[in-house]
């Protein structure tokens, strides 16, 4: 029954931007004598690349228990052995990152103490040898930790509708989490910087409530499709002279006041959302997966005239345009 209700609720939050949209439309044929456009259903936006091509190997580093025991110093047992047992191997990504960064903190603070002084030479450079695998993997773990958590996957869901009008506020209540998550990105080399796990699933939970990305992707999609749809009632009037009527008698054209209203503060709302992104990856200092690169340049991007927002805004100024052009000459 949550699975249906949950379905249903989808499909009307759906049709609620939908209508807006289709209701222009026809207000649009009506004052222009011409039948409303079919409407045509929106591509859907691309499949988010699948686990193993958005994420970093992190191949196992085997240390004996012997190997572990003489590095004691640096107390650093009681964490390979949570990280061993039967919740460490099954743990979340974000947990895993979490072990990484601590893990790192132990041992690179212990490297700068006396401890390394008195361990012997073979010790020596295995501790030497550990700190230095660490310090690289700790970027690639931190990405995991995003980019292999279902909480961001879902972000990009498909099975998803566009974001209703009334729930653009959702852009508000989850960019704190993208901040946290970028801020945990810039500081994991910061000793004065101190993680903490329920603060960051808390974020992580916060994502989780609603695939956000893709409502936005799909909600510009489905303005870009609509809006062009509607240009299309406008040039082929606008290629018909003797269709424009005496300005005295010519119908105004239906008002856009409220569409606008709701296309400014989607246009806007979403640009923050892909701003908070971009930054949030970009604060990552490892080159991103080719698959994710392609995505986010498909998809997330502010500057790619191809991509869902700048298509929007282009269709949305086209259509203003063809309104100017119409008013000039036939009215």
């Amino acid at each position: 029954m949550a699975l249906l209700l949950t379905v249903w609720l989808t499909g009307c939050a759906d049709g609620a931007a939908d209508q807006r949209l289709q209701d222009y439309q026809q207000r649009l044929a009506s004052s222009l004598e011409l039948s409303p456009p079919e409407p045509a259903t929106p591509d859907n936006i691309g499949a988010f690349p699948e686990r193993q091509a958005r994420r970093f190997p992190l191949e196992e580093i085997r240390q004996s228990l012997l190997d572990v025991y003489a590095l004691r110093g640096c107390h650093i047992s009681n964490l390979v052995a949570r990280r061993n047992n039967q919740l460490g191997r099954v743990a979340a990504p974000s947990q895993r990152w979490l072990y990484e960064l601590k893990l790192w903190r132990r041992l690179s603070d212990c490297w700068n103490t006396d401890v390394p002084d008195a361990l012997d030479a073979d010790d020596r450079q295995r501790l030497a040898r550990l700190t230095q695998l660490k310090t690289e993997r700790l970027p690639r773990a931190s990405w995991n930790a995003l980019f292999d958590s279902s909480e961001w996957a879902d972000s990009f869901s498909r099975a998803s509708s566009p974001l209703p009008p009334d729930a653009l506020d959702a852009v508000n209540e989850q960019l704190p989490a993208l901040a946290y998550l970028r801020e945990a990105t810039l500081h994991q080399f910061d000793p004065d910087w101190t993680p903490d796990s329920a603060t960051l699933e808390g974020h992580l939970n916060t994502l989780r409530q609603r695939p956000l990305t893709a409502e936005l992707l799909r909600a510009l999609l489905l303005a870009e499709q609509r809006l062009t749809e509607a240009s299309a009632l406008l040039e082929t009037t606008l290629a018909r002279a003797e269709d424009c009527h005496a300005p005295e008698t010519a119908p105004p054209l239906p008002d856009m006041a409220s569409l606008n209203r709701w296309l400014t503060r989607l246009e806007d709302q979403s640009a923050r959302w892909l701003s908070a992104m971009r930054d949030l990856l970009d604060a990552h200092p490892l080159e991103p997966p080719s698959a994710i690169a392609d995505y986010r340049h498909r998809w997330l991007s502010l500057d790619n005239p191809d991509a869902p927002w700048s298509a929007m805004v282009t269709a949305r100024e086209r259509h203003q345009a063809l309104r100017q052009r119409l008013i000039k000459r036939c009215r």
